[in-house]
């Protein structure tokens, strides 16, 4: 299936951290030039450059995880051809708990690790596209709640995709949830209601 796709991202350092701007996943064969799906999920996890290059000024060729084959799955079943993926947070941390306490850590230093945040609107305006569907996959956890009530304000999505934990109106779950039954259902969820609209 990766054979089909091309995969690109911006990464960048500061402060000794690592982070991810955005991850384009376009299948190989096309030529639109902008993204016709959306996504938002946690944060890079393990995603990183395949040169090598941590701290880039440009974009770069992406090794794909397995949450992005989730997408990719998506995709070719709704024949969609251009995703881009923006996340909660831009810190590549793979282990969630770690991940929560680097959070706390970059909220004292100062750093805006959530292209969500008032002060990156020149970024998210780049970014953002108005008026394709959008995924919302970035998890149940509390500790993402005040991200995800960020980004959801910030992209103003009228009707997005995503599976919503019951008795909240943040929560949506992860793309890649640990039991392999429910990794096939979001995939059949998130296909069934882009396919229906």
């Amino acid at each position: 299936m990766k054979k089909q796709f091309k995969v690109t991202g911006f990464y960048y350092e500061e402060l000794g951290f690592k982070f991810r701007k955005y991850l384009d996943i376009k299948t190989v064969d096309t030529d639109i030039r902008t993204p016709d799906l959306m996504v938002i999920m946690m944060n890079p996890g393990s995603s990183r450059p395949v040169d090598g290059i941590d701290n880039n000024t440009k974009e770069s060729s992406a090794i794909p995880d397995r949450t992005q084959d989730q997408i990719m799955k998506v995709m070719l079943n709704s024949n969609l051809q251009y995703a881009r993926i923006l996340n909660l947070s831009d810190l590549r941390e793979a282990k969630s708990n770690i991940f929560y306490n680097k959070i706390i850590d970059l909220e004292n230093k100062g750093i805006s690790h959530s292209i969500f945040d008032e002060n990156r609107q020149e970024d998210f305006n780049q970014l953002w596209i108005n008026n394709v569907p959008v995924i919302f996959g970035w998890g149940v956890n509390d500790h993402l709640k005040p991200l995800a009530l960020k980004a959801m304000k910030s992209c103003n999505a009228s009707n997005p995709y995503g599976i919503l934990k019951a008795n909240t109106n943040w929560a949506y779950y992860h793309p890649l949830p640990q039991i392999y039954s429910k990794q096939q259902e979001w995939v059949s969820v998130i296909t069934q209601h882009l396919l229906s609209n």
